[in-house]
């Protein structure tokens, strides 16, 4: 009897993913016994659950539907409780430096999708994995089918490069790498300009600061206000006014 795999991709944490399993197992099981695939005096076949998770945020949920039951069971009916455990693939645990180590495309398909925040970072990523399938003694056809996943995974990620003229990514390696590199450039001129629009936002600020300042130090010396006024009047917290007496006497 062969080995059956249950795969279940995830981009968010369920915490009901032990039941859904549950249900999913059982499914396949019926559905084998009613068509006949086999029989419960042939026996069935094991399953191996996998759940694949590519979200964000660090795999939290229970692996267990025993871990669901609440308040735990006594000793005694403990036995008599569902177990179903499935096999994580977080990609999230797994380190630039751990992918690297693995020379596979699914590890070189992980740090394309750990790379996702920066282009620059996709770009680098997609070159590596380039150079997996060339090594690959099948990379025809695993060319093949990386090729229409990172066409999906740009259309996600909007990313604007041209895809439809995307066949190979060996073959089309440049095309991609130039859409990348205009991406990459593009992304850094957009880092600069809002560096410089929170340089002159933080410069209006300390301006601003320096001004109002100015006044509270004038009504400080001047006038006979009280702090609290000279607070509302300069736009400053009385505690800064406070000071600015404490350096006036």
């Amino acid at each position: 009897m062969f080995l059956y795999l249950l795969l279940e991709f995830q981009s968010s944490v369920d915490n009901t993913m032990p039941i859904r399993l549950l249900h999913y197992v059982a499914c396949f099981y019926d559905h084998l016994l009613k068509s006949g695939v086999t029989t419960l005096e042939r026996g069935l076949p094991p399953v191996l659950p996998i759940v694949l998770h590519n979200g964000s945020r660090r795999w939290s949920a229970p692996e267990d539907i025993f871990d669901l039951i609440q308040p735990q069971p006594p000793d005694f009916l403990r036995a008599y409780q569902p177990h179903m455990r499935y096999y994580l693939v977080d990609e999230r645990r797994y380190t630039d430096e751990e992918l690297a180590e693995r020379e596979t495309p699914l590890s070189g398909i992980f740090s394309i999708e750990n790379a996702a925040d920066s282009w620059e970072a996709l770009q680098q990523a997609v070159d590596r994995i380039v150079a997996i399938i060339q090594a690959d003694p099948d990379r025809e056809r695993i060319d093949r089918v990386v090729t229409r996943w990172i066409k999906r995974h740009l259309h996600r990620l909007g990313a604007g490069v041209n895809i439809d003229r995307l066949q190979s990514l060996v073959e089309d390696r440049n095309m991609l790498a130039e859409n990348l590199e205009n991406l990459v450039k593009k992304e850094r001129l957009e880092g600069r300009q809002e560096g410089r629009q929170e340089g002159r936002q933080e410069g209006r600020q300390e301006g601003e600061l320096h001004r109002a300042q100015q006044v509270a130090r004038h009504l400080v010396v001047q006038t006979s206000m009280d702090d609290m006024t000279i607070a509302g009047v300069a736009g400053l917290d009385i505690e800064q006014v406070r000071q600015i007496r404490r350096e006036a006497e």
